[in-house]
């Protein structure tokens, strides 16, 4: 089956490496600023020729409490007037970017992410998904993936409401640990009862998918008190859970820095965390997907998987690889055709381009040739952990040994491992080798070499 995972500790100690998640082939550590909004209006163009669909990423930075795990691009504030003018340079991108476009290339999926989009009002909430649907063709059927990301301590009944009549249709609820003393360690206190009750909405309003966030290796945990959080996450009987390992870089993020680095589990610790949560979420039913992700079998994610149309981008897992992403707001990124780009991190730059009537793209690259095929690879072990070299030579044109003769012996070491089984027609992905796939990814990245490690999170 394709859940199916082995537990080999000795392999993850040995193979448990610092790097990317690959949402992208070359990760965004490649970005460069030769890449500017010249190249996005060109690459929007040649989306309106191929007529391609549309997925569309809104970022909404804003937050009124901090979170000292956060690593995400975000303000914190208490004043809600601050979104009223971000939110005025948001809709002057959406136009820019939308003229470029055909209104009928679809819109297949949308999602909201942050920060915490629902510190909107609902009034800056219908007028943003008004503005949308006026430069966009947003389907009206609720056929499409409309998703947004929920704090339940800033949602209730009545925005639950109001975000199901705008058209989403999924929720994704940040929920970390249930245990009070982890949640003051990284301060964000949020009961279950809190969380159970924009579930319960979110059913009773029938939206269509429900997926939780948890991260393991915070301040204060342990596998006793996680695995409480596990069972009572499994009680909620979300669709889908991510379970993130939280990857300590106080030098990278200062909010962080308010964690006492005394207080965080031992790598041995987080290692029984992993291995007890997986074993629960199993035995509850649902499968895992790769990378973090669990979903029942039911779930798109997890048919997908088993058909092999398993698709990987910076919204993570998705079914909506063939379409264009559209990054919209601060620091959001695009992924059109062969080009990369993001708009500045900078809250300040990317409103001042705007205010100067121009596209606050800051970075980004033009994939090459060589990053198309080992794109191409590493998007068919991180999601189906399975590729056929067939596929490779007949999209490229290539002698899949051929080309990549002096990565065999990695890859050899790797199939006597136990990793992955290795032959002259596939590279198949073994169930103690799925917990560690981006280690086998990473074989193919040909940049690792020349990165820092250390700006990457380990594989467990």
């Amino acid at each position: 089956m394709l859940d199916a995972i082995r537990w080999d500790t000795d392999l993850i100690r040995r193979y448990d490496l610092a790097g990317p998640r690959y949402t992208s082939y070359p990760t965004a550590v490649q970005f460069n600023s030769q890449v500017g909004s010249f190249d996005l209006f060109h690459a929007l163009r040649e989306s309106r020729k191929a007529q391609r669909p549309l997925s569309l990423y809104v970022h909404v930075p804003f937050c009124a409490n901090i979170c000292y795990y956060c690593a995400c691009n975000k303000v914190i504030t208490k004043d809600r007037g601050r979104a009223l003018p971000y939110l005025q340079r948001l809709e002057q991108e959406i136009q820019l970017v939308a003229c470029h476009l055909d209104p009928l290339q679809k819109v297949e999926q949308l999602h909201f992410g942050g920060g915490t989009p629902t510190f909107l009002s609902h009034d800056e909430l219908r007028q943003l998904m008004a503005r949308l649907r006026k430069h966009f063709n947003l389907l009206d059927d609720d056929s499409g993936d409309y998703g947004i990301e929920i704090d339940p301590r800033e949602a209730d009944w009545s925005t639950m409401g109001l975000l199901r009549e705008l058209g989403f249709n999924r929720v994704s609820i940040g929920l970390q640990d249930l245990d009070p003393a982890v949640q003051r360690a990284v301060n964000r206190l949020q009961s279950l009862e809190e969380t159970r009750a924009v579930i319960d909405a979110a059913r009773t309003l029938q939206f269509r998918s429900i997926n939780i966030d948890l991260i393991y290796g915070l301040p204060k945990q342990t596998a006793e008190n996680f695995a409480r959080t596990v069972e009572e996450v499994i009680s909620l009987q979300p669709d889908r859970l991510s379970v993130f390992n939280y990857a300590h870089l106080p030098e990278r993020f200062l909010p962080q820095r308010r964690i006492n680095s005394s207080d965080l589990p031992t790598p041995a610790e987080k290692l029984q965390m992993l291995q007890r949560t997986i074993e629960q979420l199993t035995a509850a039913g649902y499968r895992y997907i790769g990378m973090d992700h669990f979903a029942l079998p039911d779930d798109e994610l997890a048919i997908a998987q088993e058909e092999a149309t398993l698709q990987r981008n910076f919204q993570g897992y998705t079914t909506h690889g063939h379409c264009d992403l559209i990054g919209l707001g601060v620091s959001a990124i695009s992924q059109i055709g062969d080009l990369y780009c993001q708009n500045s991190s900078d809250l300040n730059e990317y409103q001042n381009a705007l205010a100067n009537s121009q596209l606050g793209t800051s970075r980004g690259l033009v994939c090459t040739q060589d990053d198309r095929i080992r794109r191409a690879v590493i998007q068919q072990l991180i999601c189906n952990f399975h590729l056929p070299f067939a596929t490779i030579e007949q999209q490229f044109n290539l002698d899949f040994r051929g080309y990549f003769g002096e990565l065999w012996p990695q890859l050899q070491a790797m199939a006597r491992d136990g990793l992955i089984e290795l032959d002259s027609e596939k590279i198949l992905v073994l169930p103690a080798g799925r917990l560690l796939v981006r280690s086998v990814c990473m074989v193919f990245d040909a940049y690792l070499e020349q990165q820092n490690r250390q700006r990457f999170s380990r594989v467990i």
